[in-house]
Parts: C-alpha cells; sequence; structure tokens
C-alpha cells in the first residue's frame, strides 16, 4: 500500500486532525489504506458546462461515468464496511437525467440505501400548513436559480443520494429528527417518548442570503455546511473515525467537521479553491 503523499496543508482545530491534499482524488483516494473512511460527503462536477477554474464540465457523457465509476471505486476500498457516501448531484432542466445516470454508475460497487431530496427553496401556503402553524400569510422560503424559460420550471431541488457497501447500515435517525407536531395520538407509537421523528428523505436546507458571488461565495457549485453536518449526524457522530470529501470545493464538509469535531481529508484540484477551504475551516468557530 503507497503512503499518503505529504498534505498540502494540516492542523487540528478542537483536538480535530484536519488534511488537505491539491491534487487528483483518483490518486489520492488509492493511496488511502482499506477501510479507513467511515463517512464521504461530496458532491462532484455534475458535467453541466459549470464554468470551473481547473476543470472541463463538459466532456461526453461516457467519458463522465467511466470517470465517476474510478472514484467511486476507489472510495468504495476506503470505505469501512459501515460506512457511508453521501452523494449530492443534480441535473438541469433541459439534462434532467445526470444525477439519475451517475446513480446507476455508482451502484456498481455500492448499495443505494436511501435516496434524499434536498429542497433549496418551498412555497407554503396558509391553508395547506394549518391553524398549529399559526401562519399570517402564504410563505416562500429559500433561493434557486431562476429560469429563463416557458417550458421549465425553476429547479429548486437536488439529490442527495445515500450510498453504502452493503445497505445495510444503521443509522441515528431522530439525530436530525424533527418535534412532532401533534403528541395528542402518538403514545402507541413506539419511539413516540422521545418527543422527536424521523425527519424523512425530504430536506429544507435553504443557502444565506449573500450580496456579492465573488466575494461570499466564489466556486460556482457548493452547498450549505448545514447539510454535510447533517449528512454525518444521520450517520451517527459515535461511529465515525474519518470523514473525507474528495471535491472539497469551498470546504463546507470541512467546515461541518470543524463544527462537529471529525477528522477529516479534503482534496481539490484547484488551488484557488483550496486555498479559500482552508481559510473558511480555519476561521469556523
Amino acid at each position: 500500500m503507497p503512503r499518503l503523499p505529504r498534505p498540502h496543508t494540516s492542523f487540528k482545530i478542537r483536538g480535530a486532525s484536519f488534511r488537505f491534499y491539491l491534487g487528483d482524488c483518483v490518486e489520492i483516494l488509492k493511496q488511502l489504506p482499506p477501510g479507513s473512511l467511515d463517512a464521504v460527503v461530496t458532491s462532484p462536477p455534475y458535467n453541466l458546462g459549470v464554468q470551473y477554474r481547473s476543470y472541463d464540465d463538459t466532456i461526453p457523457r461516457s467519458n463522465y461515468l467511466e470517470w465517476t465509476e474510478s472514484w467511486v471505486q476507489q472510495t468504495t476500498e476506503a470505505l469501512t464496511k459501515e460506512g457511508s457516501l453521501f452523494l449530492n448531484i443534480s441535473g438541469k432542466p433541459t439534462d434532467p437525467w445526470t444525477a439519475l445516470d451517475v446513480a446507476q454508475a455508482v451502484r456498481a460497487h455500492l448499495q443505494l440505501q436511501n435516496t434524499i431530496h434536498w429542497v433549496k427553496s418551498i412555497a407554503i401556503e396558509k391553508v395547506a400548513a394549518g391553524a398549529k402553524a399559526k401562519l399570517d400569510k402564504d410563505l416562500a422560503l429559500g433561493h434557486y436559480k431562476p429560469v429563463n424559460s416557458r417550458r421549465f420550471l425553476h429547479n429548486a431541488h437536488e439529490f442527495i443520494f445515500h450510498f453504502t457497501p452493503t445497505g445495510s447500515t444503521q443509522l441515528e435517525r431522530r439525530a436530525i429528527g424533527v418535534p412532532y407536531q401533534d403528541i395528542s395520538n402518538i403514545g402507541r407509537w413506539r419511539g413516540a417518548a422521545h418527543g422527536v421523528r424521523c425527519r424523512g428523505n425530504t430536506w429544507f436546507i435553504p443557502y444565506e442570503t449573500i450580496q456579492n458571488r465573488e466575494e461570499d461565495r466564489p466556486h460556482p457549485a457548493t452547498f450549505p455546511p448545514k447539510l454535510p453536518e447533517m449528512c454525518l449526524r444521520l450517520h451517527g457522530l459515535e461511529r465515525i473515525g474519518l470523514v473525507a470529501d474528495p471535491f472539497l470545493g469551498l470546504g463546507s464538509t470541512a467546515v461541518a467537521c470543524a463544527q462537529l469535531g471529525l477528522d477529516f481529508i479534503g482534496i481539490e484540484l484547484d488551488e484557488n479553491y483550496l486555498t479559500e477551504a482552508i481559510e473558511r475551516t480555519r476561521a469556523t468557530k
């Protein structure tokens, strides 16, 4: 087994170890010891024509899926038997199949255990919410990228595919649970005594409002730190020794690990993004 190269940067935050690597994730993942990763939370390039600084997001679909299998194979070998891969992926109105094609490619190596729907924007009518919600008007929450078309709806949703080696990884569902709204008829339900129920597979996680994209979100495709935080809590913090993100971007998974006190490995091909991710991780409170 080859030894891992020297990290570009490494440091500790409140006892948790952080290692950041600059380079090709496939080559670096190859050097991880088998069974060394408990959880991977990541979002690879979608191959939808996004303007990244250092890599082409418009390669032929067959090449893209072949590349997907290459990094997934190395990730699979590095996962523990009870490990989790949380894979954020999406399509676009004119190419809705990308996410499903990627999921199909990953199935050659891992079992699809859960399909989570990340909702970035949602409209809630006062009547539909019911009297207990005490809304005084209809709500429109979150943000989305507008679609200037009469053919397509605004895309306010992405997938988080949860893959595991066997499909039987035990989860801490109540760790991200939500309170029961009506407790008058739950006494007969097993687990109701905990006061929270499973959140389900639809997660509303909005972006923070930003004023300047170049300053506040210089990467063209990133997810909020809340998303990896929820994924990691769902997997079970007590069973996590090491987390990885092979497509680090601006470091949202690293920030979540800093907040949760989890050891982390991040890999990024673009040095500018890597520098930004390191700075954001160091600044985590």
